[in-house]
């Protein structure tokens, strides 16, 4: 193989496909990237089993071929090297390296081949559709921080993503939860996804997918087994992660629908006063108390080991006096995805769960379990 490719694409592409490669392995191939050159691009895959990421960039290819090397060991060398500079990758004769030039600097590293290269190949995928790539954003920028770590729930370590009916019409939703709070966004169904399998995307996917959302492109399409799911970029780059093999519990059963008390608060106001009062609190408990009354909101904070704290704020409160207590900061990360200038609770007693939104109706959707204090 001999190819000549630019530093910028080389190392913006690396940069997509090296972040899915695990710092450590038990099995040696997967910690490289494998390289193949044929006709005028260099085509870069990695993997670890789970999820696949491949993109393609322009090339000057002298010797079609395909090799393997150490992912992160290659992103390195192209990240230091010049901005502007040509990159020579070069393999041949028994050795087992690959050659790394760029004006006098010279690399050799070590290469398996390309054979022993896992190749997660996606199958039959008969669901198919596009969706606007700021909403795709959307739905997991809002969701993501709700997901579960708890591993024994392990249908929980991802988003589930599903479409249904409505009264205003189809909508494509995402649902996070952890079992202390749930995060439930929708945006109207994109074209063609009505009727796919409810899926859930694992963590570290989702975590790929977010941040290849950010570097651009106006739709992604979208290619769904219940088994897997295929997401392709803007570029020619394309994602591939296996789903996760459980069912979701039934979200719905656990958002409350008869809360009747409203409070009506400042977003922003209430977030910095939150944030103030929790200075204090215990790290295992982060409780903050929630004393309403009509037009008054006072926080509180009461830890034995460094005092207390307490700060009140005007509010739009006009039902019975109510006395509740949350985790700061599921209170903090809830408050840091609405988007309006007001937060909506709609409360019902200090052992039930609490709905969030910015307003009545939003698509964007938050229950809170309480905690005692």
């Amino acid at each position: 193989m001999r190819v000549t490719v630019e530093r910028a694409a080389l190392l913006r592409s690396l940069g997509h496909v090296h972040r899915v490669v695990e710092r450590r392995n038990t099995i040696p191939i997967l910690s490289n990237v494998l390289l193949r050159s044929e006709g005028s691009s260099l085509q870069l895959r990695a993997t670890d089993l789970d999820i696949e990421v491949t993109e393609s960039v322009p090339a000057d290819v002298a010797d079609p071929g395909a090799t393997t090397v150490p992912a992160h060991v290659i992103y390195d060398i192209v990240r230091k090297l010049p901005d502007g500079a040509q990159v020579s990758l070069e393999t041949g004769g028994e050795s087992g390296q690959m050659t790394i030039r760029s004006g006098r600097s010279r690399f050799a590293l070590g290469a398996l081949p390309e054979g022993d290269f896992p190749d997660l190949a996606a199958g039959e995928m008969p669901h198919g559709f596009e969706v606007a790539a700021a909403d795709l954003k959307r739905l997991i920028d809002k969701t993501q921080f709700a997901i579960s770590t708890e591993e024994t729930r392990y249908y929980l370590n991802g988003i589930y993503l599903h479409t249904l009916e409505t009264e205003s019409g189809p909508v494509m939703r995402a649902v996070a939860t952890d079992g202390h709070r749930l995060a439930r966004v929708e945006i109207p169904a994109p074209q063609g996804s009505v009727g796919m399998p409810g899926v859930i995307v694992p963590r570290k996917a989702v975590a790929e997918i977010q941040k290849l959302l950010d570097d651009g492109g106006e739709t992604v399409a979208v290619d769904l087994s219940p088994a897997k799911i295929r997401l392709r970029f803007a570029g020619g780059l394309t994602l591939i992660s296996k789903l996760i093999d459980g069912t979701f519990p039934d979200y719905q059963r656990v958002i409350p629908a008869n809360n009747d008390k409203r409070l009506t608060v400042e977003r922003d106001a209430f977030a910095k006063a939150v944030d103030r009062v929790s200075t204090i609190s215990s790290e295992r408990g982060r409780a903050v108390k929630l004393g309403l009354t009509e037009g008054r909101l006072a926080l509180s904070v009461n830890n034995p080991d460094s005092g207390s704290a307490t700060e009140e704020l005007d509010v739009d409160y006009e039902a019975a006096g109510l006395d509740i207590g949350f985790n700061a900061r599921y209170l903090l990360d809830i408050t840091a995805q609405l988007e309006g200038d007001t937060a909506l609770f709609k409360l019902a007693d200090p052992g039930s769960p609490t709905l969030i939104q910015d307003r009545e109706g939003a698509p964007a959707l938050y229950v809170l379990m309480p905690m005692r204090v």
